[in-house]
C-alpha cells in the first residue's frame, strides 16, 4: 500500500511538472543579442545643425501647420565632465534615476519645497513653489540658439518640466557648462516681462523685482537646488528655424542642478511649456526616438509640428490629472509576459483617481519603469517563471531581479507586452533586459514604488518614435521610429 502512495505521488509530481513544462513551452520568446554598457560617445555636433544655418522666421502667429522643427538629441552622459568609464557613468544615470523619481512621486502628491538661500530676489518672493525634478533633471539635450544674434548652447530636454530656462549674466551663482554663459545685455531680441502681466501671472509663485517693475521666476528642485531670476522673452534658433517672443527664466542664482548644459527646454503639458507656448505654429505635437545607446552609436531625435506623428503609431488617449497639469498620463490596463496576460495586473492598480493620485506617466527623463508594487511583483514572477532557463545572478542597485549571462552572446527571452488602452505596445528584448556591468550580468529593468504612481521610463520607450499629440490628446508609439 505504501508502494502505491509512493508511486502515485510520483506520478503526480511528474503530471505537475510536465504541465510547468509544457506551459514555458508555450510562451512567446524573442532573441536578445548581448551588448555591454555603452562607451561615452565623444559629443561632436554637425556645424550644420547649427551656427553655419542662416535660420528662418517663425513668427508668433505663424498658423501654417506645415512648419516644423527637427532636432538631434544626445544623451547627458556625453556631457560628462569628469571622464567616467562605462560602469560609472550607469551607476551615475541610476543615482539622478533615484532622485528623479522621488521628485515626481512629491509633485504628484502635491509637496511644496522653498527655495533656499538666494530665492529671495530684491525682496521679491515670499510664497512657497512647486517642486521641480531633481538633480541631472532630464536624459537627453540638444544644441540651440539663444537670443540675436544666436549664441548656442546645450539645453536639457525634458517632458518632466514646464518652464524654459537658461543660465545668464550677471551670475549671483552659476554651476559650471560647457558654452560660454549667456549675456541677455548682448541680444537684441531680449525682454524682461513686467510685474502683473499675463505672461507674469500664469508662474506659480511670480515675484516682482520692485525697482524695475519687472517678473521675477523661481523653480526649486527636489534635491534642495533652485534657478531664480528674470522672467523674459527671447528668440530660440532650432537649426534652420528661429522661434520668437519664447517666455523662459534668465537664471541669475542657479545652484546644484547638472553640470554641463545651460538650461532647461521644458517639455511638459502645462502652459508655459515650449509646446504649450509654440502650439499655434507647431499644432501643439511633437515626437522623440531614442536609440538603443549600446547598440548605436547614432544620435537621438526629436520632430515638432504635424511630421512628428508617425503613420505606423499606436495611440492611446492622454488623462489629464486635476492637480498636476506637467505630466503625461496614460492608462495602462495589463502587461503579458510570452504572449499571456500576467494574472494580477489589472488596470485598477494605474487608475488615476479623482483626487489625482496614482495613474501612469510617459517620462523622458526617467530611465527605469517603475511600477506600483503589487504590479512589479507580479510582473517579476512572471518574467522570472519565463525566463528559467536563464542563470540567475546577484541583485544590482535597484534591480532585484538579475541574470549571469556572462560567455553567452544571444539569449531567448520571454516577449514582455504592455496594454495600454487602445495600443499593445510589444518592448524588444533590449528594453527591457539590460547590462548593468562589463561582466555579464543583465537585469530586469523594472523596479517597483512604494507609491501609487507608476512611470514609463526611456529605456522602455527606446527605439519607438514617441508621439505627443496635445491637439488629439493622445500619445503615440511606433515602433523601429529612429530609422
Amino acid at each position: 500500500m505504501e508502494g502505491k502512495s509512493r508511486n502515485a505521488l510520483l506520478f503526480s509530481l511528474f503530471l505537475s511538472l510536465s504541465t510547468i513544462t509544457i506551459a514555458s513551452n508555450s510562451l512567446n520568446y524573442q532573441t536578445l543579442v548581448l551588448k555591454s554598457l555603452p562607451n561615452r560617445h565623444t559629443l561632436s555636433w554637425p556645424q550644420s545643425e547649427s551656427e553655419s544655418f542662416t535660420p528662418f522666421n517663425v513668427s508668433d502667429t505663424d498658423t501654417d501647420t506645415d512648419t516644423i522643427l527637427s532636432l538631434e538629441l544626445h544623451h547627458i552622459d556625453s556631457l560628462s565632465v569628469n571622464n567616467e568609464d562605462p560602469q560609472q557613468l550607469f551607476n551615475l544615470r541610476l543615482q539622478r534615476d533615484s532622485l528623479r523619481v522621488d521628485s515626481i512621486n512629491a509633485i504628484a502628491a502635491g509637496k511644496r519645497s522653498r527655495v533656499r538661500g538666494g530665492g529671495n530676489v530684491n525682496g521679491g518672493f515670499s510664497s512657497s513653489v512647486t517642486s521641480g525634478l531633481a538633480q541631472g533633471s532630464g536624459e537627453y539635450f540638444t544644441r540651440l540658439g539663444v537670443g540675436t544674434p544666436p549664441r548656442y548652447v546645450y539645453m536639457v530636454l525634458d517632458t518632466g518640466s514646464d518652464i524654459v530656462w537658461l543660465q545668464c549674466s550677471p551670475c549671483k551663482k552659476c554651476y559650471s557648462q560647457t558654452d560660454p554663459v549667456f549675456n541677455p545685455s548682448k541680444s537684441h531680441s531680449y525682454a524682461r516681462v513686467t510685474c502683473g502681466s499675463p505672461m507674469c501671472n500664469r508662474l506659480d509663485s511670480p515675484g516682482c523685482r520692485q525697482k524695475t517693475k519687472t517678473c521675477l521666476y523661481q523653480v526649486s528642485y527636489g534635491d534642495g537646488s533652485f534657478t531664480v531670476g528674470d522672467f523674459s522673452t527671447e528668440t530660440l534658433t532650432f537649426r534652420g528655424s528661429r522661434v520668437g517672443r519664447v517666455a523662459l527664466g534668465c537664471g541669475h542664482d542657479n545652484e546644484g542642478l547638472f553640470v554641463g548644459a545651460a538650461g532647461l527646454l521644458g517639455l511638459g503639458r502645462g502652459k508655459l511649456s515650449f509646446p504649450s507656448q509654440t502650439g499655434r505654429r507647431f499644432n501643439r505635437k511633437f515626437s522623440y526616438c531614442l536609440v538603443d545607446r549600446s547598440a548605436s552609436a547614432k544620435p537621438s531625435s526629436m520632430v515638432f509640428g504635424n511630421a512628428a506623428v508617425s503613420r505606423t503609431a499606436l495611440f492611446t488617449p492622454l488623462v489629464s490629472n486635476p492637480k498636476v497639469d506637467t505630466f503625461y498620463y496614460v492608462e495602462l490596463l495589463g502587461i503579458s509576459v510570452g504572449g499571456a496576460r500576467v494574472p494580477g495586473i489589472t488596470s485598477s492598480l494605474f487608475k488615476l483617481d479623482q483626487a489625482g493620485n496614482g495613474g501612469v506617466i510617459i517620462d523622458s527623463g526617467t530611465s527605469v519603469t517603475r511600477l506600483t508594487r503589487p504590479a512589479y511583483i507580479a510582473l517579476r514572477d512572471a518574467f522570472v517563471a519565463g525566463a528559467s532557463n536563464l542563470k540567475r545572478g546577484p541583485e544590482f542597485s535597484l534591480f532585484d531581479t538579475c541574470f549571469d549571462l556572462s560567455g553567452k552572446t544571444e539569449v531567448k527571452v520571454p516577449t514582455v507586452v504592455l496594454h495600454y488602452r487602445g495600443a499593445d505596445v510589444s518592448l524588444p528584448a533590449s528594453n527591457y533586459l539590460i547590462p548593468v556591468d562589463s561582466s555579464g550580468t543583465f537585469c530586469f529593468a523594472f523596479a517597483g514604488t512604494m507609491g501609487g504612481l507608476s512611470i514609463v521610463g526611456n529605456i522602455q520607450q527606446q527605439g519607438f518614435r514617441v508621439v505627443f499629440d496635445m491637439a488629439g490628446s493622445r500619445v503615440g508609439f511606433a515602433p523601429r521610429g529612429c530609422t
